[in-house]
């Protein structure tokens, strides 16, 4: 019986001890590898934005369409005896003139003095003398509302090269006042502007 004699086993390299560089490098990539997709944490707000400046327009637009005044001993709104109806809808910045002030949205621009048939607004509320038709703190509320109209406009495919107003003015407005209001009107970029009128009964044909 023959001894057996075991073959040589193969002399593996000696594997040298990994460098903290490389054991770094090898961390990072299994971290990345094994890391999971970033869950969303923030909202976008693109479309909110989107929706709430559909939303604005709406309201601007039912609010200066729709002016709801209600008549006072200082305002009273001058009747129309015409039957027919408008052909489109009013639209515009409701600019209200009354006995003791004139009012643009919300805000007081100027008042009115008791002589106003004479010269209009006084003469400190003026761009120039006496005799000048344009009212400063009346222009001063309209430019801002022209801004926001304009980017209104440009929102919903008007023309924004000019706004709208409705002027609701007292029965009794004196003519000079009106011819101030109206011309500061157009120089503050209202080109097209509407009297409100209440409807009454029609006059009878003799």
């Amino acid at each position: 019986m023959t001894d057996q004699v075991e073959a040589p086993k193969p002399k593996l390299p000696e594997q040298k001890a990994a460098s903290m560089a490389t054991y770094k490098r090898e961390l990072r990539r299994m971290i990345h590898k094994r890391a999971l997709e970033p869950e969303i944490n923030f909202l976008n707000i693109t479309a909110m934005m989107d929706m709430m400046t559909i939303i604005l327009v709406f309201l601007l637009k039912s609010l200066s369409s729709s002016p709801l005044v209600p008549e006072s001993n200082d305002l009273q709104i001058p009747k129309s005896t015409l039957s027919t109806a408008p052909e489109s809808e009013t639209e515009g910045l409701a600019v209200i003139v009354t006995k003791s002030q004139i009012v643009v949205g919300e805000t007081v621009a100027c008042p009115v003095p008791p002589d106003a048939s004479l010269n209009g607004v006084e003469l400190k509320y003026k761009r120039g003398n006496r005799t000048d038709f344009y009212i400063v703190p009346l222009g001063d509320s309209l430019a801002a509302w022209r801004e926001t109209d304009k980017r209104i406009r440009m929102a919903t495919g008007k023309d924004p090269s000019h706004s709208e107003a409705i002027l609701i003015a007292d029965q009794n407005m004196p003519y000079r006042l009106l011819t101030e209001v109206t011309y500061t009107l157009g120089q503050s970029g209202f080109a097209k502007f509407h009297l409100l009128v209440l409807q009454g009964s029609p006059k009878s044909g003799a």
